[in-house]
């Protein structure tokens, strides 16, 4: 039999569950302990015991986790990615995730997988596999692709088989499932064709596995609402490299069929299976155990609140989102027999004890640990900084190497296109290389600066900031917005300090050398079409009630009111407010939303703010007000055009350049009409809050009573006189 526990929450307030739930729940090296990843910039140490989290870190601000953090059960460190490509590592005591171990890595990463007496082992989106430990020696180099560019991993899983690690998944081409399956040690690699039913390839199926024997036991829960079982070798005997593979009916019916969201299932046991989703007699949705020996529901429990879709299973505890929360129901599942299903099972094995085995495993004798290396030797290693000079064996790299250092810039824009159009491996390596050794030319000759050639490395999409840390200081040496543009929307890691530089030359730059530069205007939409009576109720936003609360309700102060009765010609003096128009070129619209939309971290960024000069924060305000005003007066709170700014950014830097230049800007004539309407606005907003206050205060009292109300007792009058 199998029962499920009383459920319990655990707070979510630093976690931001997406629209798809959380990116995963993974176990730590203790049994009480669980990273929970959000599907933002947020990892949760929770002790499910005590239902609360012992630590919480978060990426930088525009950066976004990946793929679920997990632990490396060698050391007891935390491993996460985030923007598919960086690696961290991090223990209990790093309180700051921008200031731990960071590896840039060649190629983007689907997964990391780790599980017990092995190192974890990353999994890539083109089906390669590595161990920790290896890549760490060398981050950027070649990852082979695997898989078809077409083919699209959805799903994966490690296994330990006879102590070797066992890789297996799943992708989708085009309706078309494929497994393969991978022995990390022999390095092998298998594919199956996985064969569903005609109207399943538009419903994407769930998975989940187990080793059975020398087999994968593949479960699949499909769109007719059955559960499906097959059966794939782990050691291929056949010399056919696609084998097609069939499935077999495990249990009919468990949910409604048709259904395609908040649907999952996990093994839990060789007896036993979860599943999540609405049985075929309600509507709404249930988590159930089903007992595969003998085809039979043994428990279930209603979500009335709707879950993500999402089930984790580490233990006897189940995970899953319910509603808004992060839910636990503890479980326990009894040994599968027709002696236990009668209720006659005899529990001989007292608790505490371990049964011996009847017999010998051979095989486990056989084989070697993956990862030789010690704990304290794998955190010595990553703590040092790794100085490797690669260089690849490539034909024509070192011709091209020797290019760069003495011939003109036409002659090497016309030899580096050829090079780049070869398939050349440990590309990743060769392209740093080849943006160091133009950097260094740039550097010894001033007068050289091939910006074709550098723009072609840049847009190979394998360089980051880390790689060529000088880059951008020749662009903003040389002025070079377009450059500069270039590498803010291409690399993930820029500094604090360099981000802030951009953005001075940015607002500083001449309209000529705008004019004249290649600049990327996706960002940018057009600002030409605004109707009169747009501009006229832009001119008019002091004025007008916000939220319930105008000036004429006595919330604003008599500057403010002064404010706005100044006559028309002086309310519309250049560089005043409200804007009326973007107050910058276009060109430049599309270099400051390329700093809008880069990682920062606040405590980095606000002291470089305050070397701006004072003119030029108030052009960029004004330029994020008017940002603002178009946001705020769609309907969708968005901007038009590809990738624009979104309401969040341009607010998070409004805040950011109010906290760095307040003093200042208070004595800049230009800039005390804005302040006074964030000011009326942040009044306005708390008098709002205030009155919901109140609101909700008097709802609560009227349910109080109401209460009251229904809990007395039923009496009775009796009438002992009349006058």
């Amino acid at each position: 039999m199998a029962t499920l526990e009383e459920e319990f929450t655990l707070s979510t307030g630093v976690l931001g569950a997406g629209p798809e739930g959380f990116l995963g729940v993974e176990q730590t090296d203790k049994a009480d302990q669980f990273l929970v990843t959000d599907s933002g910039r947020t990892v949760v140490l929770y002790k499910v015991s005590d239902q609360k989290p012992l630590g919480s870190w978060s990426v930088k601000q525009g950066q976004s986790i990946t793929c679920p953090a997990v632990c490396n059960f060698q050391t007891g460190e935390y491993i996460m990615v985030h923007d598919h490509k960086v690696l961290r590592i991090w223990n209990n005591d790093d309180v700051n995730v921008d200031k731990v171990f960071k590896a840039t890595l060649s190629a983007e990463v689907h997964r990391i997988h780790s599980v017990q007496r092995t190192e974890p082992l990353v999994l890539f989106r083109g089906g390669a596999a590595r161990g920790l430990e290896a890549l760490l020696v060398e981050p950027q180099q070649n990852i082979e692709a695997v898989i078809p560019d077409e083919e699209v991993i959805t799903w994966s899983e490690v296994f330990m088989l006879f102590k070797q690690p066992v890789l297996i998944f799943i992708t989708e081409n085009h309706g078309h499932y494929y497994a393969y399956v991978r022995l990390c040690k022999s390095h092998s690699l298998s594919k199956y064709t996985l064969l569903l039913e005609k109207e399943e390839k538009s419903v994407k199926p769930n998975f989940t596995a187990r080793v059975d024997g020398k087999f994968i036991s593949l479960v699949s829960l499909s769109s007719d609402g059955c559960i499906y079982e097959t059966l794939i070798p782990i050691y291929s005997s056949d010399t056919e490299q696609n084998q097609r593979l069939v499935r077999a009916l495990m249990l009919k019916s468990v949910v409604s069929g048709g259904v395609q969201n908040g649907v999952a299932l996990t093994i839990l046991d060789q007896d036993h299976i979860a599943v999540l989703g609405p049985p075929l007699s309600a509507s709404k949705e249930c988590l159930s155990i089903w007992n595969i020996k003998f085809q039979t529901l043994q428990t279930s429990k209603e979500l009335p609140q709707g879950t993500s879709g999402q089930l984790w299973y580490h233990g006897e505890v189940l995970f899953m989102l319910h509603g808004k929360s992060l839910t636990v129901i503890p479980y326990k599942c009894e040994e599968s027999s027709l002696a236990g299903a009668l209720g006659k099972l005899k529990h001989t094995q007292e608790s505490g004890t371990h049964s011996v085995p009847h017999f010998v495993n051979w095989e486990t004798c056989s084989g070697y640990e993956l990862g030789s290396s010690g704990a304290e030797q794998s955190r010595t290693l990553r703590r040092k900084k790794v100085e490797t000079n690669l260089q690849p064996e490539v034909p024509g790299f070192k011709q091209l190497l020797s290019i760069i250092k003495k011939d003109s810039e036409k002659h090497i824009e016309v030899e580096l296109r050829k090079f780049l159009a070869k398939s050349t491996p440990a590309f990743h390596t060769i392209i740093g290389d080849l943006v160091a050794g133009l950097v260094g030319r740039c550097k010894a000759e001033p007068s050289f600066y091939p910006r074709n050639c550098l723009t072609q490395l840049i847009q190979t999409h394998v360089l980051s900031y880390s790689l060529c840390p000088d880059l951008m200081e020749i662009a903003l040496e040389h002025t070079d917005v377009q450059m500069l543009q270039l590498c803010l929307q291409q690399f993930p890691d820029i500094p604090e300090s360099t981000t802030c530089a951009c953005l001075k030359l940015f607002l500083s730059v001449g309209d000529d050398c705008l004019r004249d530069s290649n600049i990327n205007m996706e960002s940018v939409f057009d600002y030409s079409d605004s109707t009169q009576d747009e501009k006229k109720e832009m001119e008019e936003q002091i004025e007008i009630v916000q939220n319930g609360f105008g000036p004429e309700d006595g919330n604003c102060s008599e500057d403010s009111q002064q404010l706005n009765n100044k006559p028309a010609d002086t309310a519309h003096e250049p560089g005043s407010f409200p804007v009326t128009s973007c107050p910058v070129a276009p060109k430049r619209a599309a270099l400051l939303n390329a700093v809008l939309h880069s990682a920062y971290s606040e405590p980095f960024l606000l002291p470089h703010l305050k070397d701006i000069p004072a003119k030029h924060v108030t052009l960029f305000l004004q330029y994020l007000y008017f940002l603002y005003l178009k946001c705020t007066g769609s309907a969708t709170m968005t901007l038009p055009g590809v990738n624009p700014p979104t309401v969040s950014q341009i607010m998070d830097w409004i805040c950011l350049l109010l906290d760095a230049n307040f003093t200042v800007l208070l004595m800049i004539p230009e800039a005390k009409r804005l302040l006074l309407i964030l000011y009326n606005f942040v009044k306005s907003q708390i008098s709002i809050y205030s009155e919901l206050n109140k609101i909700a205060v008097s709802f609560r009292e009227l349910q109080r009573l109401n209460r009251e109300k229904s809990s007395r007792g039923l009496y009775s009058i009796e009438v002992l006189e009349l006058f």
